[in-house]
């Protein structure tokens, strides 16, 4: 159970990182532009990316 987190965290880094490596100016931009969002609209992002995740998962279980 540990090492299946530990190795999904791991997953996520590398995804994250993905970005930021290949497209740096594009990455910026669209930090800087979240950064302006309002909170509700933050945590609607954050909502929709949790159900998105749960969603997967589910299928994919």
């Amino acid at each position: 159970m540990v090492t299946t987190f530990l190795l999904a965290f791991a997953l996520m880094l590398v995804i994250e990182g993905l970005m930021p490596f290949i497209a740096p100016r594009v990455w910026r931009e669209t930090f800087r532009r979240v950064t302006e969002l309002a909170d509700g609209q933050l945590r609607f992002l954050g909502l929709t990316s949790i159900v998105a995740g749960l969603i997967l998962m589910i299928v994919i279980k």
